[in-house]
């Protein structure tokens, strides 16, 4: 049975300095093997890049430190073991050396299967679950919800 939706998920970050420097050698050094461990991991559809093969280049937001990471997956479990069960987590624990902390940095949508989402409907979920909190617009690993078709649509 061919799946109707998919997961997208979105994260951002504020990096603590300019990508070139040496506070950010550690972060810097794994993009390449985190990605190519996304890109080769069971369930991975897309992710945004940029020619370079990775987004850092991309600056979504006025803040020129404002990272923006979004893939597609087929599933949230798939999604889920590649976040925090493979050397992903690694980097996960080592966050606060590299990011700013912040209240709410990623969300999760259903897509419609062949659906890419692109940066601004990104932004528009991620400011919508630190507005109302997880629905089924945004929400996050800790509330899931069902694929439906009735919030594909988006707010304003």
């Amino acid at each position: 049975m061919v799946a109707k939706y998919r997961i997208a998920q979105v994260n951002i970050g504020r990096v603590r300095a300019q990508l070139d420097d040496p506070l950010m050698a550690g972060f810097v050094a794994r993009l390449d093997e985190i990605n190519a461990l996304a890109d080769s991991a069971p369930g991975f559809v897309w992710r945004l890049q940029t020619p370079e093969g990775n987004n850092t280049y991309l600056r979504p937001y006025e803040d020129c430190r404002m990272l923006l990471n979004m893939s597609v997956w087929e599933s949230v479990e798939e999604l889920k073991h590649y976040v925090y069960k493979t050397a992903h987590a690694e980097l996960l624990r080592q966050r606060h050396e590299w990011f700013e902390k912040m209240a709410v940095y990623a969300a999760l949508w259903w897509v419609p299967a062949g659906h890419l989402p692109g940066v601004e409907e990104a932004k528009k979920r991620i400011a919508y679950l630190e507005a109302h909190g997880p629905t089924p617009f945004a929400f996050t690993f800790h509330t899931v919800f069902p694929a439906d078709e009735k919030f594909q649509q988006t707010t304003d």
